[in-house]
């Protein structure tokens, strides 16, 4: 047996190997010292490095300490983190996309990233703020949680797409004193029906450049009530001094929102200096020709390109207006006026327009009451125009006179490459020989594309 060297005080362990194990044998032994401990392990100790690595994860909410790291480094640290953090301890320190992909992978099912610029804390900060919004309760939420999330997401929110606002909760008015007795009923329903207010926001938001709105409460079931539907004057009135504030707003969205004439003048107004505005889309709302005069003179005002009033009650005198603005315009491109009341007033002043308009190419008169009259106007804008690439006269009544107009107006033109004419009652032959036109026009830009790949595609 093996005695233990002077001074040691460890136990002395007996020799693993037999005394008649050959020397081969020997071979397969090695010398060990086993403690009394019995977490004990042979695994090697781990370097000082991975320990302090650790310890910084792991107490990483009271001191977190990443931009000192090596690179190398900060991936172990952000592998470990939770995404139980707060968001005030990561938002402005952790940069890395892995961590944030797991963050958003965790919390919502579909994650289509490219939406968001191909960046994951983008797309976690936008759909984060987006939640909070849609949940808002006026006068019962903390207001504070939109304001403490502000410092923190600002940097990275571009597009806010909120599809509903929650109205306050509604108070019995034989329990709340707060309101006089000789107050009438669209006064309390205005108070009622107040949403959040998005001017103590967007300002706030510099990188904004986004903004889809609209105004009402999803899955309300058996709770439904048109009035949660209504985008009230106090609404409009707090959008309309946010959207003027937000400079860089390229695209703004304000759909299915019953959005009146009265409110359309507002926001107009506010928006007829705008230095980014290039989009505006305010379809399936109330807007009327009052409202639409307001829309031509924003045209006419502005740097919009694409404007949508699909689904509204335009009638010939508002799209004499936006016809107006069209011919003083100088940078749109796209006008949507399909599903309303234009009829033929209404079309030959946008196709005498057109003669004089040298920006639009895209032109959607569907579902528009239009018949021959406006054919014939549009047969001169096919002649003259060079600019346009698409016009839609679906589910109009041009009939066969109208048809052939238009079949005489294409004879010479080589650059319409979409004409839509589905229940437009058109002859099948005359709508033959137009879509021939068209689709000949439609190869020979593919080719021309082909050819000289530097040019603008159409």
């Amino acid at each position: 047996m093996q005695q233990p060297a002077a001074g040691d005080k460890s136990t002395a362990i007996p020799s693993p190997c037999p005394p008649e194990a050959s020397l081969a044998d020997a071979s397969f032994y090695t010398r060990r010292c086993i403690t009394e401990d019995p977490s004990w392990s042979l695994v090697t100790v781990p370097h000082l490095t991975e320990l302090c690595l650790q310890h910084i994860a792991h107490n990483f909410q009271m001191n977190p300490i990443l931009n000192c790291l090596l690179p190398e480094d900060q991936k172990k640290v952000v592998d470990r983190l939770s995404t139980s953090l707060p968001l005030t301890v990561t938002a402005n320190i952790v940069s890395h996309e892995d961590y944030w992909k797991r963050c958003c992978m965790e919390r919502w099912q579909v994650c289509d990233v490219s939406n968001y610029g191909d960046s994951w804390k983008r797309m976690f900060f936008e759909r984060h703020l987006e939640n909070i919004l849609k949940f808002f309760i006026p006068n019962t939420t903390d207001p504070n949680q939109v304001l403490e999330l502000i410092p923190l997401c600002k940097g990275y929110v571009r597009k806010l797409e909120i599809d509903q606002f929650l109205p306050p909760l509604r108070v019995d008015q034989e329990e709340s004193n707060d309101l006089s007795d000789t107050e009438d009923d669209a006064e309390l329903g205005e108070v009622y029906m107040h949403h959040y207010d998005l001017k103590d926001l967007i300002p706030d938001l510099p990188h904004l450049e986004e903004l889809h709105l609209t105004y009402g409460v999803k899955s309300c079931g058996m709770n439904f009530e048109w009035s949660l539907f209504n985008f009230t004057d106090l609404d409009c009135s707090n959008l309309a001094a946010a959207v003027k504030m937000c400079r860089n707003l390229k695209v703004f969205k304000l759909t299915r929102s019953k959005v009146d004439d009265d409110k359309i003048k507002l926001l107009a107004r506010n928006l007829q200096y705008h230095p980014c505005l290039l989009e505006l889309d305010l379809s399936h709302n109330l807007i009327g020709d009052h409202g639409a005069q307001a829309l031509g003179k924003l045209i006419s005002h502005s740097r919009l390109e694409t404007l949508d009033l699909c689904n509204n009650q335009i009638c010939h005198l508002g799209a004499q207006a936006l016809a107006q603005g069209l011919a003083e315009s100088s940078t749109l491109t796209s006008l949507n006026l399909r599903l309303n009341f234009v009829e033929d007033k209404g079309g030959e002043a946008i196709g005498r327009a057109l003669l004089t308009n040298s920006s639009l190419r895209s032109l959607h008169l569907g579902s528009n009451n239009l018949s021959e009259p406006t054919a014939a106007v549009f047969s001169q804008v096919l002649a003259q125009n060079t600019t346009l690439r698409s016009i839609n006269f679906s589910c109009n009544h041009l009939r066969l006179d109208g048809g052939k107009k238009l079949l005489e107006g294409l004879a010479n033109n080589k650059t319409l490459t979409e004409l839509d004419l589905r229940h437009a009652e058109v002859e099948q032959e005359t709508d033959f020989l137009i879509h021939e036109i068209v689709w000949a026009n439609r190869e020979a830009v593919r080719r021309g594309s082909l050819q000289h790949p530097t040019t603008e595609p159409l």
